[in-house]
Formats: C-alpha cells, sequence, structure tokens
C-alpha cells in the first residue's frame, strides 16, 4: 500500500538518496527550517512504512579490487521468477538482482569478480538455481543520482510557468 509523500518527506529522501553518510538529520532540518528531532521522526516513519528500506553504498568496486563489473540477463520461469531473483542473491559475488515484469530477459544480476573465474563460478551457480543466462555485459561505470522529484528545488521550478 503506497502513502502518500509531503514536501519534507521528499526533500528527506533526495537528501539521503544523495549523500547518506555526509548528511545528518541536522543538516536536513536547518535546510529545510525545521527542527532535527522533526526529520529523524520522519526518517523513523520513512523506516517503519517501509519507504525507506536501508542504506546502501555507492561502492568503486575496481579500487577495491573488483576489477570485473557485470550485468548477467537471465530467464526464469514467470512462477518461479520472484523466487530464482531473492535466491539469487544468495550467491557470492551477486550484488543485486531486478525482477522484470515482461521480457525473456526478465531477470537481471548484477555481479562483481576479481577475475574470470569469479564470473564463471557465479554464472554455474545461476544455472543451477534454475535460471538460464542469455547474455552477459560488462559494465565500464554506472552513475546514479537522488530522484530529482524529492528535492523542492526541483519541485519548485516544474511548477513555476
Amino acid at each position: 500500500m503506497s502513502r502518500e509523500l509531503d514536501e519534507l518527506d521528499r526533500y528527506v529522501i533526495y537528501r539521503l538518496q544523495k549523500d547518506i553518510l555526509g548528511t545528518s538529520a541536522a543538516e536536513i532540518a536547518d535546510d529545510y527550517g525545521v527542527s532535527p528531532s522533526t526529520v529523524r521522526k520522519r526518517i523513523g516513519r520513512l523506516k517503519d512504512n517501509g519507504i525507506i528500506r536501508g542504506a546502501h553504498l555507492d561502492i568503486d568496486y575496481e579500487q577495491a579490487g573488483y576489477q570485473l563489473f557485470t550485468i548477467i540477463f537471465c530467464t526464469a520461469p514467470i512462477p518461479e521468477r520472484e523466487q530464482l531473483a531473492q535466491e539469487a542473491l544468495t550467491i557470492s559475488g551477486v550484488v543485486s538482482a531486478r525482477e522484470l515484469m515482461t521480457g525473456e530477459e526478465n531477470i537481471h544480476v548484477v555481479a562483481i569478480g576479481r577475475n574470470g573465474d569469479d564470473l564463471s563460478r557465479i554464472g554455474r551457480d545461476l544455472t543451477a538455481l534454475g535460471l538460464e543466462i542469455v547474455e552477459e555485459e560488462l559494465v565500464h561505470n554506472e552513475y546514479t543520482c537522488p530522484l530529482h522529484w524529492f528535492n523542492k528545488e526541483d519541485n519548485e521550478l516544474e511548477t513555476v510557468g
């Protein structure tokens, strides 16, 4: 069940997405003009409602010694798709799995490895789960940003004019 977010909720999410480790409730509160306890309560409510599900670090795997960053496109039988996507996360080296609603390649697995042997093992383990590997792509770089709709300044710009 979705919950309507107000402007403060969206701003809190935006700031945390932008830099969760470098942003305090006090900074968000100061920028928004509310008390730090108000922001902490909002964060708690967003967690309790399942809107904020955790904090994830943006890791440069290559700098950490894992040179191979790959997306593995898999096909799973529709009735087993959700279960297989979740089971893929139990494989050492897999960092995420996306379950797609349409298409033959209905699970995208992101895996990290030090060498080709790591990726071969991950492929064998995915196949053993019951996934059919359709394609594998090495990723050069990945870029992310917070959802701009959660930034009150961006929302003000969109509503003007």
